[in-house]
């Protein structure tokens, strides 16, 4: 949806659009539960970076809980996810525990990356987590590149199961680089089971996204390439979760790839080094009205699907896993100097 200078994006649909009938109480619970598991890390991540834990630039994904839980928590654990320098959540989401996430953050050798790679190089070859990666645009060949694998493996391979599919994040900034053209293309071309999600959250960096695309609207990007491209609220983790289980369904059915654009917002800064001086408070707040995770949260209990009681107790455990993360990186070993050289090459 395209908006004049002074205009603020806000998502047009809302929970209540979405039919939920079919959606199991247990499903949204977790949904819930995984929403403040990134909410809580991230909130802990800024605790960590400002006591001198962390080090390094570090981007927290606060407010955009959504997109990730309700894409992610649709896919097999097959499947392959390839994220942005924002990727704590994604992470999460996919199933890397966050003690291991913590200790890479903290550069511990028990870190989900042996303590190299840090807040912007998050790695899982256990849960098919191909990286999160320093530069945008990085990630999009990668993906392609999974879901060709996925493609070969079934139809050349003939491997049994499934046609696994690969999910890719980045955001508004990226929609502006060669690497997502080029890869648009060639995953309509090969019809490669491959999810495009533009996590919108209207800023790349501190350039608005208004002002550095000539069609702000970049779920019609994809028509030119002849995939399907839709809008959902990204701040509702149904609407996400409706759109994306089309999506993925489209895909492990063999019929090619889609684009999502999840229209969001970050709470915070670019990183936590980013005063976040640029974005007007007005803006703020009016997107911060719109928290994704209080509005799951109204929606529980307005619907009577869980009691406010049982929220408190998945939120006391949500934050007793976090504060048991923290004491694990504190207590991991650093890696040894011995081992300066080593992951570079791949092993015997």
């Amino acid at each position: 949806m395209c908006k004049t200078k002074n205009q603020i994006n806000l998502p047009v649909m809302s929970i209540q659009d979405i039919d939920c009938g079919n959606i199991d109480a247990d499903i949204i619970l977790s949904l819930y539960e995984d929403m403040l598991l990134g909410r809580y890390f991230e909130d802990m991540c800024a605790q960590m970076y400002y006591r001198g834990r962390m080090f390094g630039f570090v981007h927290l994904y606060n407010g955009q809980e959504a997109v990730s839980s309700g894409v992610i928590k649709l896919l097999n654990p097959s499947d392959y996810v390839c994220s942005t320098y924002r990727d704590h959540v994604h992470a999460l989401s996919k199933g890397v525990e966050p003690k291991y996430l913590m200790s890479e953050l903290f550069g511990k050798e028990t870190g989900c990356s042996k303590g190299r790679g840090g807040s912007m190089h998050i790695f899982s070859a256990q849960h098919n987590f191909l990286g999160g990666f320093a530069f945008i645009g990085e990630g999009i060949p990668v993906a392609v590149g999974a879901a060709f694998q996925s493609m070969y493996t079934k139809h050349i391979l003939n491997q049994d199961g499934l046609l696994g599919v690969t999910v890719c994040f980045f955001g508004d900034g990226t929609t502006n680089n060669g690497q997502f053209f080029e890869c648009l293309n060639m995953s309509v071309l090969w019809k490669l089971p491959v999810i495009f999600v533009v996590e919108n959250n209207q800023w790349a960096i501190g350039m608005a996204h208004h002002r550095a695309t000539s069609l702000p609207e970049i779920y019609k990007k994809a028509q030119v390439f002849g995939l399907p491209g839709i809008e959902v609220d990204g701040m509702d983790v149904l609407a996400v979760r409706s759109v994306a289980s089309v999506a993925i369904d489209r895909a492990r059915l063999g019929h090619g790839p889609s684009l999502i654009e999840a229209l969001t917002y970050r709470f915070r800064g670019h990183s936590l080094a980013d005063p976040d001086e640029l974005r007007s408070r007005q803006e703020k707040n009016a997107w911060i009205a719109r928290d994704p995770v209080k509005k799951l949260k109204k929606y529980i209990i307005d619907h009577n699907i869980s009691s406010s009681k049982n929220l408190t107790l998945i939120e006391s455990r949500v934050k007793n896993r976090i504060n048991d993360s923290v004491d694990f990186a504190l207590s991991s070993p650093e890696p040894s100097i011995n081992d300066l050289k080593r992951y570079l090459f791949v092993e015997d």
